[in-house]
Formats: structure tokens, sequence, C-alpha cells
């Protein structure tokens, strides 16, 4: 079998893991297919309890069709935000009045101002900073002035009657808001042809033929839609052309990931090799986009020895695998084959996203192990907390999960489309209506780039794994809570003693740099935090030379007192350009010299070369 030579890690690991040594003529090794499920309904909900009366699956089987029209969106949990807040309007005439006193000023505002029509008089109302629908000119120039500044008075007003109650649940309230701003968005003067003088404009100069040709646009679209069919990458944009083509050669597979060893740039390297985590919400290739800004190419040219996982695309029949799948059978099982490519060196693991937060776990679970092959841990826009997780938190309640768990019970996985619906209302003025004015109606192409198809290239989500995701962490915050447990026992992110380098993304709508700051508060290590500019990929994917990149960085010692994140960020040193420079000085500073590169692959390990990168679990649809 080809993972004979990292097999007996595994099972060595495996003893540790138990608290018994285990002989050699006991050393089995482990199914390089142990991870794939055989059903193609998980065991859901509330953790591993089938569901066995077919009346019960007979209601989730309906809450699964409601659930598809709905995009998983629990219209329950809507009602009931909308019931509260309005209950407690009710029971508030003090908010009444105020809000009565709100709508006439907005309105003598618009009134001051549409006598000042065509003049340098700034208007009362501006759009929030990532709100693009009116940065054309024309909407400076009445008659569209007036709309455009009575839409956002109206939406100023609707910010006011949903904000904070005495009384009503916070979330109830965001969540209220959440809506009427979607509700706004529908009929936004900047959605309609005749109201939105860049449309009008366009449609003069050439003729109608941007109305013909934005038509067009959408008849493809909506068979794209219907038939869940997607584009190939436009030529330029290849993946392992011109996107994730930093040399390499994958040299560990089985069912859940491809492990990546990249060719070595340098004619020495740091002795400690690098572990990168992605999140399997997405291809790993936002770390490998063109060569300019590939953080692996960067890494490798740096002189690292760079390892990365490559996650599979799950199907149903992967309904079953869970988050300690992902952590025993992915991380760990990765880790030990960089230990057996290169034997003897401690490790530095690096995650993204929901890899680094399985990576906080599995570093936790090492801790309390006293397994101590980690030289550090570098944590990107990755959360341990999700107490203040963002407006995500709005689609996470007990109704939503329920919800998604039926849906993803008869389909075996949460798929491509509902997740990007989700990302894409939380800033649905940019992603959604924005894009559909100039595709539809000024008739414009997307300009291809190598981040939008990385974000067209979506992945599945495990039935059973996203379920305990969304339950433990999200809605029950168990890690930072002292609740999660891994085979067993509860792991503490305070045991971990590996110094970790963590950052955060300043417009981050997916983990608020916040959230992020709040690893700090759960540990006690050695601890570099940065705050970049960008948001949740763009700050991450940051290169030197890009001119409008700053941070803030600051080190905390092991054992320090905890500073909040408003006062921190008053304090922390301001930096002009990228963060990676600072990242390549932490973690050579973490390593312990240059050394010979290592082979590729470890063949008398059983750990041959397969094929050469990307791989194949890349390319999965």
């Amino acid at each position: 079998m080809r993972m004979e030579g990292i097999l007996r890690l595994e099972q060595e690991r495996t003893a540790r893991d138990a608290g018994l040594a285990t002989s050699s003529s006991e050393k089995q090794p482990i199914p390089e297919k142990s991870s794939k499920a055989k059903t193609r309904r998980p065991t859901l909900p509330h953790g591993d309890r089938p569901l066995e009366h077919p009346h019960l699956n007979l209601d989730r089987g309906v809450r699964a069709a409601i659930a598809r029209l709905s995009a998983g969106v629990s219209v329950h949990a809507f009602i009931e935000a909308w019931t509260d807040w309005a209950f407690h309007m009710c029971e508030s005439p003090g908010r009444q009045f105020e809000l009565a006193e709100r709508a006439r000023q907005n309105a003598l505002k618009l009134a001051g101002h549409l006598a000042n029509l065509g003049t340098d008089v700034v208007p009362p109302f501006a759009p929030k900073p990532y709100d693009h629908r009116f940065e054309y000119p024309g909407w400076l120039k009445p008659p569209f002035q007036m709309w455009q500044q009575g839409f956002l008075a109206v939406q100023d007003w609707w910010d006011h009657a949903t904000d904070h109650l005495r009384g009503l649940r916070p979330e109830d309230a965001d969540r209220t808001r959440f809506m009427a701003r979607q509700a706004l968005d529908t009929v936004s003067p900047s959605n309609f042809p005749s109201l939105n003088p860049e449309i009008i404009a366009a449609t003069v100069a050439t003729g109608g033929r941007n109305l013909t040709e934005g038509a067009a646009h959408f008849a493809e679209d909506l068979l794209k839609t219907l038939t869940q069919t997607h584009d190939p990458a436009p030529e330029g944009f290849r993946v392992g052309q011109a996107l994730a083509c930093t040399p390499g050669t994958v040299v560990f597979r089985n069912d859940l990931f491809e492990l990546i060893q990249y060719a070595p740039q340098a004619a020495e390297v740091q002795a400690e090799p690098v572990l990168i985590v992605p999140a399997w919400i997405m291809k790993y290739y936002i770390l490998d986009l063109s060569p300019h800004n590939s953080m692996v190419n960067y890494l490798v040219s740096q002189g690292f020895t760079v390892f990365m996982i490559s996650w599979c695309n799950p199907t149903a029949e992967q309904a079953d695998l869970s988050l300690e799948d992902y952590r025993r059978t992915g991380v760990m099982t990765a880790l030990d084959a960089v230990n057996a490519i290169v034997p003897d060196r401690k490790v530095h693991a690096v995650g993204y996203c929901l890899g680094g937060t399985i990576l906080a776990i599995t570093t936790a679970t090492m801790a309390r192990q006293r397994d101590d092959r980690l030289a550090s841990i570098t944590l990107m826009a990755a959360q341990v907390d999700f107490a203040e997780a963002g407006e995500l938190l709005l689609f996470v309640d007990e109704s939503q999960v329920a919800f998604l768990e039926d849906m993803m019970w008869d389909q075996g996985y949460l798929d491509r489309p509902q997740m990007a619906r989700t990302f894409s209302t939380i800033r649905s003025e940019d992603l959604i209506w924005s894009r559909a004015v100039r595709r539809y109606f000024l008739g414009q192409d997307d300009l291809p780039t190598d981040m939008g198809v990385w974000v067209a290239d979506t992945t599945r989500m495990p039935a059973r794994m996203h379920s305990q995701y969304l339950r433990s962490l999200f809605l029950e915050n168990r890690l930072t809570a002292g609740r999660f447990a891994v085979e067993g026992r509860v792991i503490a992110l305070k045991d971990i003693s590996a110094p970790m380098f963590v950052i955060a993304t300043e417009t981050d709508h997916i983990a608020p740099w916040k959230s992020v700051y709040k690893t700090q508060l759960f540990t006690d290590c050695d601890l570099t935090f940065v705050l970049t500019s960008g948001g949740h990929n763009s700050g991450i994917v940051n290169q030197p030379g890009n001119p409008r990149s700053r941070y803030h960085a600051s080190h905390r010692p092991t054992g320090a007192f905890y500073v909040g994140p408003d006062d921190w960020l008053a304090k922390a040193t301001a930096r002009e350009g990228s963060w990676w420079p600072e990242w390549k000085i932490w973690l050579e500073g973490k390593s312990s010299g240059l050394v010979p590169p290592p082979a590729s692959g470890a063949p008398d390990r059983g750990l041959a070369p397969i094929v050469a990168a990307p791989g194949t679990f890349v390319f999965q649809t």
C-alpha cells in the first residue's frame, strides 16, 4: 500500500492518543479510504442520532424542499425577528416619536436640498463606504440627485428604525436591519433604466445596443443557473497554466486531500518546512494565484520548503465526513507525511479561514498530547471565537441550522450556489445589484481576473461536517467556551505553547478583524498580531509592491496581559506595504537555519511523487 511509509507514524500517534503502547507486531496500516462515506444521508441533526421514524423523515423532506426554494434561509427565523421588532416597537412610544422626528428632519433636509439642486452644495445623505452604485458623475445632476437622495434618506430612516431597542434581542434587531436593507436594495433608483443616468447615457451613446447585449447576458446567466453549468476559465486564467502554476509535485493522496510539495527555488532552504492548511470551502489556489501574487511562490522564492493541502470537492457519497475526519485524516495525516519527507524537523503550520480554525483545534489537541512537532502556527483570517462573527451570524440560529441540515440531509452536501448566495447577500449592493446593472443594463462583460476565476470555482461542503461546524462553533461557540471535545476530551487553546502569527483584515465581512483579534484573549503563547488593509481574500493575497497596502502590527510576549482591540489599534505601529515580508522575517526567526533542499517525496517511505502540481483534486467539479 502507498501509505506504508507513514502508516506506522499514524498508528503510533493513534496509540498515543489512546494512552496505550503499541508493539511492532500490533501495528496495522490505516486503510487509505477510511474517510469515504457509504451512505448518502448523514445522521443529522444534533450530533449523530439517526431519525428512524418515517413521519419525521417526511417532515424533513418537506423542509428540505422549502429550504431549496429559499436557498437554505429559514422563513420562520425572519418572521420571528420581524415580530419581535414590531412588538417592541409598539411598546416604545418614545422610539416612535424619535423616528417620527427623524422622518421630519430627513424630509426637511431633502426639501432644503431640492431648493439648491444644480449647485455645489454638499448633499445631506451619502452612500455607505462599500456602496458603489452612485459613483457615476451623472448622479450629481438633477433630477437624478433628487432620486438618489430620496433613496438614501429612506435608507437612513430604516437604519435608525432597526437599531437596537431595549428588550429587543440584538440578533433580531440586526436581522430586521439586514432584511430592510435587502428590501430597499430592490427598489434603488440605480436598478431602473429610466432612473439611472449611467444607463440612459449608455443607451443614447450605443443606440440601445447595451440593452440588447444585456438581455443576451441575462438569458445566458438564467440558462446557466437553471442547468447549473459553468463556463471554463478564460484563456490566460487556466488552472495549472496561469493560476496554481508554482512548480511542484503531489507526494501523497487519500480520499480527502492531495499533498503538494513545491519545488525549491534556492540552493539552500530553511530547515523547517511550511505546511499550509487552506479552507475546504474554497479551492486551495487562492494562495497560489498568478505568479506575481502567489503566496506559495513568494515563500518558495524566499527559501522555504512549502507543502499545500488540496482538499477534495466532496460528493453525496462523502456526506458523513466529519470535522474529526478533516482534523485526523486531513491535517494530522498531512503533518505525518511532511515529517516523513523532512524528518527530524519541526513544521511551520499555516491555516487560512476555516483551515485556520481546524488548525487551531488540531494544535490544541497536539498540545494536550504533548506533541511538539510544530515550530510555529500562523492563522490567516481565521476565527477561534464566533461570538462576534459578523453578518454571517444572521444565518445561524436553531431554525436556520435545522433548515440547512434538512437540505443537506436530502442532497448530502451544501451546494456551491447555496453558499455563494449567502456570501453575496452580505454585500448585495456591490456583489448583486451593481453587477446586475453593469451586465444586464450596460451590456458589459465581466472582466476576468485571477481572483474572479477562483471565486467562481466553488466547492461543496459535506453535510455532517458542515452541521457540526455550524452547531459546535457558530451556534454554540464551544471552542472558546471550554466545551469542544476531541476524542472525548475537552481541548483548551491556552495549552498551545508554539509561537503564533495571527493576521486579520480590516474590511473582512466573513471573519471580522475584532473576532480574529480575540485569539489573543484565549491564548497565552508568544503571539504577533497583524491587521492589514483589504478584505477576507484581498487582505491575505497582499503581495509586496501593492501601493495601497498597509498594516498594523504588534508583538505580545508569553503571559502578557490582554489589551482590547480598540486600545490595541490606537497604540499599534502603522506600516506601509505588504505584511508578507514581516511574516517571512518572523518565520526565519522561528527556524534553525539553512540546509540543502529536501528531495521531492520519500519513495522509501511510501511517498513517491504521484503527479505534477496542481494535482487532480483541484479540477474536481
